[in-house]
C-alpha cells in the first residue's frame, strides 16, 4: 500500500435543532467541494443565545481528507 497524504481543515457547522445536525451540516458541505473526505472529528460545542435563550447550536469539525496530486489546486485557499 502507498503512502498517503492527507490535508487537515476545520469548520464550523450549525443548526437551529442540535449539536449532530450542526456537525452534519458542515461535513455535507464540505463533501460537495472536497474529495475523498476520511475523518470527522468534533472538536468543540458551543450555542448561540440570544435574549436568555439558545438559538443555534455550534459544532467545531476537524475534517480530513486524501491529498491527490492530480488534482491542481492551491491549498492556501484552505
Amino acid at each position: 500500500m502507498p503512502d498517503s497524504v492527507y490535508k487537515v481543515i476545520e469548520l464550523v457547522g450549525s443548526s437551529e435543532n442540535s449539536w449532530e445536525e450542526a456537525a452534519k451540516n458542515a461535513v455535507e458541505t464540505a463533501c460537495k467541494s472536497l474529495r475523498e473526505l476520511r475523518v470527522a472529528e468534533v472538536e468543540q460545542l458551543d450555542m448561540k443565545v440570544e435574549n436568555g435563550k439558545v438559538v443555534a447550536f455550534r459544532t467545531r469539525v476537524k475534517l480530513s481528507f486524501k491529498y491527490d496530486p492530480a488534482v491542481q489546486k492551491n491549498w492556501s485557499e484552505f
